[in-house]
């Protein structure tokens, strides 16, 4: 093969307007060179972050050189490549000009064979700032767009809301949990390729029928040959093979060859099966038998469908594999950094491996992030982790001119096709919130930004939205995603060009973002009524642990409302929001390091209650998806893991409510108590339901044990009971019932029930006795108590999971935990068996 790479290191950078070079981190940023460099402090350290403002407002340039390999100048083509400038950039070779960029969601290729010369040369990116680029465009509209969570006047721009002018990761200008860091920098590989003969591209194995029987493909692959050139494609996958005569002319084009699999493997999401990988092969043959060009791809083998059918509610909104409905339990995700450049391969395979740890088989990559790393996905495949893939538009109306709209289309044809072979991707969506933000055909709903505009201006506005999220984006996913659904917003009804559309409300159609709890402080029975057929948006504060919060801020910070608390907080009102529930449903923590691990305590609360609602009513229902899995930087926010990847409350919480068998104890609107199960296998299960009535300060008043028969994928009532019929006539502030199911004789799962809110419980001084397994290498622990202990947190010196923590112990009743530290970099695990190191073991009592 005639073809060469040469990924460009040893670079260096500097401000435009000044001498000094300095070294650089390709891929990297700007802000995280010039830390590296000493010249910022951390900018996620205490306010630093209100300090750096003055970056985005400079242009950069960053340089690097290589020498002419021998052999190249005989080839025909020698191009540089950019799989990611981040944003305006200017690329020459040797002081001549070769390519500018303007999104940060594309590739860039260009020819430099002939500005090339022998010896030595240089490749100079100058990257100009968003800011002075964006302005004039902004003047030039004549009228701002709306973007809420552009944070203008921290970067020092007053009103003047740039974001949405850029193809750039939005969270960078800040958002409700994010700091407002507009960089710059190369962020993904830079290379040099040089090729004589014919380069495979693209190779896309399209999925026209699969069934367990056979699999109908076609491997289509796009070939750019620099001449004419005629020989074989060879496609393989293990033993089979498949070949065709190609025909090829100058230029690039694409040749698809049909493939057929008997018996495949397929690909299933986590709790319904193995996710199986295929890796095919595609090779240019030619005429005398020498290999020309070969790329492989691995993909899954599988059928995912969004089924929207009507009922007598309105419409589902499920999603199907091989023919299996599928109750979809996950999380949103945004990127785990400002600097996304930071996302080592170990932290996307912690996140990843933590997901699938709780249970989740479904996260949701949303509109204001990135386009994530292939390293993501790949997780996502093997671990067999659903993707809901949003495009970058969040929160905001953009504009409408032929250019951006040119670079739109361009940006979605390329993530599409680079995305595309990944079985993991199950819908791609348009947008985050926008269609219910404007509510364009309901003229007193949405976040009151229309009414702002004239009616000439309002109908422009949405004449732009439309053409980018009801033209471009479906063709673009019809045309290239091979068969996966769009869905045009999120949240949205339906596509009905009426005041029907808009889901700004919860309806029987349709997914939902219920904001409810949480910004419109309505109580947490709320979740269970206010549900619809997709929950894919809803959720709740709280802080990180102490030891996270002491990573950006001093003893002397440890206030709710001190500067760098609040600077740590994106959601106005926030802290005090925390607190505002923290005072109706926990007892008053006794500092503010309590209140930490009690804000925890009553996130993971929140979310329990709505998850818990949301799995009783499928089919109704199927999915839920809070927000948020993760964090970009250390900070207050709705993450049930934090920036350190710390697992909090939440995390523990979701993965007993995310079990493949759930109890759920409640209390209906008829005012009783209520046991449900739910099942998400797909076969029939039976077991033994037991209820007990504990005192909080030890000894069993009450049991009862029934058998129990739970159909495969169901949700059903299995008991109900008045109040009375279990206090009879006791201190409700004094008992617990805790409900627990065995299944073939092991504990399948175990809910308490408080007859009162957690403010008013009488919660004992706990002593938890606590007991190594003999055997375990001091990784497994059994804890006692005599009597009840709420929020159990074990506390370890290393940095890992428990098998469970912040629980509920019932007097008497041991409980045994395991722990695995988080694996290194060199680990084949993300949680691998170990000792936790010293461990401190505190329930709610210690915290009040």
């Amino acid at each position: 093969m005639n073809n060469q790479r040469y990924v460009l290191g040893d670079w260096q950078f500097k401000a435009f307007d000044e001498a000094e070079w300095l070294p650089a981190r390709v891929p990297g940023t700007v802000h995280t060179d010039l830390r590296l460099n000493g010249l910022i402090p951390d900018p996620f350290y205490g306010t630093n972050e209100h300090e750096l403002q003055w970056i985005d407002k400079k242009d950069w340039e960053y340089q690097t050189s290589f020498e002419l390999h021998e052999g190249w100048a005989k080839l025909p083509r020698i191009e540089i490549v950019f799989e990611g400038l981040d944003t305006y950039a200017d690329v020459s070779v040797n002081g001549r000009h070769v390519l500018s960029a303007d999104n940060m969601f594309r590739s860039w290729r260009a020819d430099i064979k002939a500005l090339l010369s022998e010896g030595t040369n240089t490749v100079t990116v100058r990257f100009r700032s968003p800011i002075a680029e964006d302005l004039p465009k902004l003047e030039r509209l004549g009228y701002d767009l709306p973007a809420s969570n552009d944070q203008a006047e921290l970067g020092g721009l007053g009103d003047r809301r740039v974001s949405v002018f850029a193809r750039k990761a939005p969270y960078h200008y800040g958002w409700d949990w994010g700091p407002r860091l507009v960089t710059c920098g190369i962020w993904r590989e830079a290379r040099i390729e040089a090729w004589g003969g014919p380069v495979i591209r693209d190779v896309f194995i399209r999925q026209d029928r699969v069934a367990p029987e056979a699999a109908e493909l076609a491997a289509v692959v796009e070939v750019e040959a620099a001449a004419a050139w005629e020989g074989r494609l060879r496609v393989s996958a293990g033993e089979a093979v498949w070949e065709r005569q190609v025909a090829l002319k100058p230029g690039l084009q694409e040749v698809e060859l049909p493939l057929t699999l008997a018996q495949p493997k397929l690909w299933w999401c986590r709790g319904l099966g193995e996710p199986a990988m295929y890796t095919f092969k595609a090779e240019l043959i030619g005429a005398n038998g020498t290999l020309e060009a070969d790329a492989a791809v691995r993909t899954g083998l599988r059928e995912i469908k969004l089924v929207r059918e009507q009922d007598e509610a309105g419409a589902s909104f499920r999603f199907e594999l091989n023919g299996v409905s599928v109750f979809a339990k996950g999380a949103n995700h945004i990127p785990n950094d400002s600097f996304v450049t930071e996302v080592t391969a170990e932290r996307y395979r912690h996140e990843i491996a933590s997901a699938a740890a709780s249970g989740m088989n479904m996260l949701r990559v949303w509109g204001g992030g990135i386009y994530e790393q292939d390293v993501f996905y790949e997780l996502c495949d093997e671990y067999g982790l659903l993707v809901w893939q949003d495009f970058m538009f969040a929160c905001s109306m953009y504009p409408g001119d032929a250019e951006f709209l040119e670079n739109v289309a361009r940006e979605a044809e390329h993530n599409i096709k680079r995305l595309r072979n990944h079985p993991c991707i199950a819908l791609w969506c348009g947008n985050n919130e926008i269609d219910s933000a404007w509510s364009h055909y309901a003229e007193n709903a949405g976040w009151g930004w229309k009414e702002t505009y004239a009616a000439d201006v309002r109908e422009r506005i949405w004449a732009d939205y439309e053409a980018v999220f009801h033209d471009i984006l479906p063709r673009a996913v019809e045309r290239l995603a091979g068969g996966i659904a769009y869905w045009p917003s999120s949240p949205l009804r339906d596509l009905t060009g009426d005041a029907d559309q808009h889901a700004y409300k919860v309806s029987g159609e349709g997914d939902i973002h219920y904001w409810g709890v949480w910004h419109a402080v309505e109580p947490f029975a709320n979740y269970n009524t206010r549900i619809g057929r997709f929950m894919s948006e809803y959720g709740f504060q709280s802080f990180p642990e102490l030891d996270s919060v002491l990573k950006y801020a001093p003893e002397s910070a440890l206030e709710l409302e001190s500067d760098i608390m609040l600077a740590h907080q994106k959601n106005g009102r926030g802290n005090q929001l925390i607190k505002e529930y923290m005072d109706i449903y926990l007892p008053v923590p006794r500092d503010f390091k309590a209140f930490l691990y009690m804000s925890q305590v009553l996130q993971a609360e929140a979310i329990r209650t709505a998850i818990e609602a949301h799995r009783r009513n499928k089919p109704y229902c199927m999915g839920t998806l809070y927000w948020q899995m993760n964090d970009c930087w250390p900070v207050a926010s709705w993450a049930g893991m934090d920036y350190y990847g710390r697992w909090k409350a939440l995390q523990y919480a979701v993965r007993r409510s995310f079990g493949d068998v759930m109890l759920s104890v409640y209390e209906p609107e008829d005012g009783k108590i209520a046991v449900s199960i739910v099942s998400d296998k797909r076969e029939n299960v039976s077991g033994k339901l037991r209820l007990t009535l504990y005192d909080v300060g030890g000894g069993v008043l009450k049991e009862t044990v029934q058998e129990v028969n739970i159909a495969a994928d169901s949700a059903k009532e299995a008991v109900s009971f008045a109040r009375e019929a279990w206090l009879e006539n006791r201190d409700p502030r004094q008992v617990v019932l805790l409900a627990s199911l065995e299944l073939d004789g092991a504990p399948a799962d175990s809910k308490p029930f408080y007859f009162v809110s957690g403010k008013d419980l009488i919660l004992p001084a706990a002593q938890i006795e606590v007991r190594e397994t003999p055997g375990s290498g001091g990784g497994k622990y059994t804890l006692v108590s005599g009597v009840l202990a709420r929020q159990v947190w074990i506390q370890a010196e290393r940095e890992g999971i428990f098998s469970d923590n912040y629980f509920d112990m019932m007097p008497g009743v041991p409980v045994t935990v395991e722990f695995h530290r988080r694996g290194a970099a060199a680990d084949d695990e993300a949680f691998v068996p170990g000792a936790p190191g010293e461990i401190r073991i505190r329930s709610m009592a210690d915290f009040v």
